[in-house]
């Protein structure tokens, strides 16, 4: 079904990986101890921002006076002691698998590069993809371009010959800057 393009990019939360549930109990359990909760469509909007830019707005919406980095580094360790007990693929894997070997691919996420190594490796994923590229790996991240502009260079593809499995609106907004079609894994 994907023949036409010579570069496959997906996005991994919630796209590959059914990590969202963990996500969302590790957000809980770090914003009770300070008690801060969140508004849960406000944060599933900004699926695909690095942890910190979704930490500021949580901080933000619960008027605290806390570092967004610190914040995001107890939501990261929180999360880490779960996700490796919990994480499954999602039914997009067997795209993954049908290309494996036939097209390079490359996983462009905002969780940081070492937690997305971690959790492909862990599910035996790993060797699938030729680039990973994380939040730490780019200076701006999706709706900006960066995050699959990067994954294509990494793989030798041209932008406009790669396609972008996404789920979440920035992530759709960042391939459309970049020049990639998109699939909107949410309506598959």
């Amino acid at each position: 079904m994907y023949d036409r393009y010579q570069g496959l990019i997906f996005d991994m939360d919630g796209t590959l990986l059914d990590t969202e549930p963990t996500h969302r109990l590790a957000w809980k359990q770090v914003l009770s101890r300070y008690g801060m909760f969140y508004d849960e469509p406000a944060i599933v909007a900004l699926n695909g921002s690095p942890t910190w830019r979704i930490a500021q707005a949580i901080i933000e919406s619960n008027a605290a006076d806390m570092d967004p980095h610190y914040l995001a580094t107890l939501k990261t360790q929180a999360v880490e002691h779960m996700l490796l007990d919990t994480v499954t693929p999602l039914p997009l894997i067997d795209v993954v698998k049908a290309y494996y070997g036939r097209r390079p691919m490359a996983v462009g996420t905002g969780s940081e590069h070492r937690m997305a190594e971690a959790l492909l490796s862990h599910l035996g994923l790993r060797d699938c993809f030729q680039a990973i590229v994380g939040a730490d790996d780019v200076t701006r991240h999706k709706p900006a371009p960066d995050t699959f502009l990067r994954c294509a260079a990494l793989i030798g593809v041209p932008p406009e010959q790669c396609v972008v499995f996404e789920d979440a609106e920035f992530g759709i907004q960042a391939a459309q800057s970049a020049n990639m079609d998109w699939v909107d894994v949410r309506k598959l």
